[in-house]
């Protein structure tokens, strides 16, 4: 499936203000993804990338524990900056990561819930690859092939995510030493199908549905059909994500 990015970043911005409150199991994902990164890279840091910073979840986090000199924040939209008035040294590169030039000599990239989105994944790691100082780290989270998996049974929308195998492959194809990969499985409840769509709309997801409009029948159809994703805590949603810690070859 081809990616519009300019559609990524509008509905992203629309969700700006929502994001922050509504993307729970993104929150976790980044507190668990900053865990590995404690355990696995160094404390100070001369130069950091961080893709895809988004409300900061991540970003906050990381500025608690890990000292930098500079701090690289990319995204696709300039209203961003409002999450990140209390940090220093940030250095803004605002647009497509996978068409802007990368700051060159950095100690670590990171990025939590984000690389799902790229149209070409093993170009921007080996571009990563090349960034980075010899011994210099990547860390990051994606998601798996069964993220948001109900729906894209019951609509067929959704992205072409990468399997964890595939990644490792990808990862050491590129220069990559892999110091850690794992996956998980989240679950979230609703109460209804309605507030399933709701949520994904808060959070941005809903960027890949560009061809994909409800009618009132097709969402009373869709209502229908998410009966099967129900269960005593509710109607199911998955998010699968995949946790990467990886350090460049000499």
């Amino acid at each position: 499936m081809s990616i519009d990015k300019a559609l990524v970043a509008q509905r992203f911005a629309k969700a700006g203000q929502s994001y922050v409150e509504h993307a729970v199991v993104q929150k976790q994902i980044s507190a668990q993804l900053f865990k590995y990164l404690k355990v696995y890279c160094p404390q100070n840091l001369a130069s950091v990338l961080e893709i895809g910073c988004g409300s900061g979840n991540l970003t906050h986090l990381f500025q608690t524990h890990f000292q930098f000199d500079q701090l690289f924040l990319n995204d696709l939209y300039e209203d961003v900056d409002q999450h990140f008035s209390t940090i220093e040294n940030i250095a803004w590169l605002i647009g497509d990561i996978e068409q802007l030039h990368l700051p060159q000599s950095l100690d670590a990239v990171i990025s939590s819930s984000a690389l799902q989105w790229m149209t070409d994944l093993p170009t921007l790691l080996h571009r990563i690859h090349d960034a980075l100082k010899p011994k210099g780290y990547l860390g990051f989270s994606t998601f798996g092939e069964n993220n948001l998996i109900e729906i894209k049974k019951l609509t067929g929308q959704g992205l072409n995510y990468v399997g964890l195998e595939s990644l490792k492959r990808q990862l050491e194809q590129q220069g990559f030493e892999i110091l850690l990969i794992q996956q998980d499985h989240k679950q979230v409840y609703f109460d209804h199908p309605k507030s399933v769509l709701q949520h994904l709309k808060a959070t941005g997801v809903t960027a890949t549905a560009k061809s994909h409009r409800w009618t009132k029948q097709s969402l009373q159809q869709f209502y229908s059909d998410y009966q099967q994703f129900y269960d005593e805590q509710g109607f199911r949603l998955t998010y699968h994500p995949i946790y990467v810690i990886a350090r460049r070859k000499a």
